[in-house]
């Protein structure tokens, strides 16, 4: 592993993360959008993260090729491999003067959980502290290192 991996890969898992949050205040702003600009009701998206290619593989194996003294394989952060709408139906609800409604008067409403969002705010929220928190502590293992080497 060398000396700036954990920072690319702390990096890499920042970009993810303020993507994920960027989504869900997506989500949340458009709770109530019952007419997109393809004339449908909106679709909640979701962040499908994977491993970056090029990078290493299971744990095991990362620590089996260390201690055969191969050298590992070089580690990898994480990438964004899509963008996607979730397939959960979305609601119907019924409200006849609604410009939306159909001819029984019902709305069809986005299938935006606003709790649920909230929940994934929050989550992405502590991993992106908690990747700020070891970017911190490797910066500060790197520059104890280099006061030993004085």
């Amino acid at each position: 592993m060398g000396l700036f991996d954990a920072i690319d890969i702390s990096g890499s898992a920042l970009s993810a993360e303020r993507l994920r949050m960027d989504v869900t205040a997506e989500n949340l702003a458009n709770a109530n959008t019952t007419r997109g600009a393809n004339g449908a009701a909106y679709r909640r998206k979701v962040v499908v993260l994977e491993q970056q290619a090029g990078g290493g593989s299971s744990f095991g194996n990362q620590l089996a090729s260390a201690m055969s003294r191969g050298g590992a394989a070089k580690p990898a952060g994480v990438q964004v491999a899509a963008i996607a709408e979730d397939t959960t139906p979305n609601r119907r609800v019924y409200d006849p003067g609604h410009p939306d409604a159909d001819q029984n008067g019902y709305v069809e409403m986005p299938n935006v959980d606003s709790v649920s969002e909230m929940v994934d705010l929050i989550s992405a929220s502590r991993a992106y502290e908690a990747n700020v928190t070891a970017m911190q502590a490797a910066k500060t293992l790197f520059a104890k290192t280099l006061e030993l080497l004085r």
